[in-house]
């Protein structure tokens, strides 16, 4: 799917079933059923969703306008720096009951319907979630000439969901996996050399060339687009922070971490 990187008119509305997907996360880390067994749901959460993950992706598609997410926020505190960081507005839902859901997936419905209808800036609606229960609202979205986002987890999203969707990604896909030295035996981390302290300009570099590439679905992509990305990941970002005089001395600079040549319009970049 190509985003128009350019057309910053054409905004992002991004949805989350928070609850949902925490609940697939942990299944898929616990076993089937964990996040239902012994009153799980009714205890304070361990923190499992990427949410800068999440919302960078969102941006990759265009400035973020709606960022709203559901859920019973009372048992998710451990996740309030991160939802905070990522500018995401909570909608606290109570359970009826016990054993009832939230009702996060209706109310996340009727708000994307009725913002698709008052909002005409909005081009693309991202839902988190894996539930069938977004089908309908995927078609008026669809009729609605928006383009629909899907996000869930591979394992508890239901397929027909997903098919229903412009394009669908698994968050286990989206997260990437541990590194090497995440990934090592106590005994070989304690002899293994400290790794080398990161470079935060060189890394939002990285990250602003990688999403659109991947968005984009061409590894080189156009300078100008690579710095509106860093402005939509971080709206405080300048390269003179970082001992640039501007973006573009900033990119010769970091020739270690992209490739530069020239392209039709603009110069092109693409991670190392």
């Amino acid at each position: 799917m190509n985003a128009n990187d350019n057309d910053d008119s054409r905004s992002v509305a991004l949805y989350w079933d928070f609850e949902n997907l925490h609940a697939g996360l942990m299944e898929a880390k616990y076993g089937e059923g964990a996040y239902a067994k012994q009153d799980n749901r009714f205890k304070v959460q361990e923190p499992l969703i990427d949410v800068q993950a999440l919302v960078e992706l969102g941006a990759s598609f265009g400035p973020i306008a709606i960022n709203r997410a559901y859920g019973n926020w009372q048992y998710f505190g451990r996740y309030r720096d991160a939802l905070l960081q990522s500018a995401v507005e909570l909608i606290q839902l109570f359970p009826p009951g016990a054993s009832a859901k939230n009702g996060a997936d209706i109310k996340l419905c009727l708000d994307a319907t009725e913002d698709i209808s008052r909002f005409a800036h909005i081009g693309t609606v991202i839902i988190v979630g894996g539930d069938s229960d977004f089908m309908p609202v995927a078609q008026k979205i669809k009729a609605a000439g928006r383009t629909l986002i899907g996000i869930g987890n591979r394992r508890n999203t239901n397929k027909h969901w997903a098919k229903s969707c412009h394009e669908f990604r698994y968050y286990d896909s989206l997260v990437e996996a541990p590194s090497t030295e995440e990934t090592l035996k106590p005994s070989e981390a304690k002899d293994a050399p400290p790794p080398p302290p990161a470079d935060p300009g060189a890394e939002m570099l990285k990250r602003a060339v990688r999403l659109l590439a991947e968005t984009k679905g061409e590894a080189w992509v156009n300078k100008g687009s690579v710095w509106h990305m860093i402005k939509r990941l971080d709206p405080t970002f300048d390269p003179k922070d970082h001992g640039h005089a501007n973006f573009a001395d900033m990119v010769k600079a970091m020739d270690a971490v992209v490739e530069i040549k020239k392209g039709e319009t603009d110069h092109v970049l693409r991670v190392r």
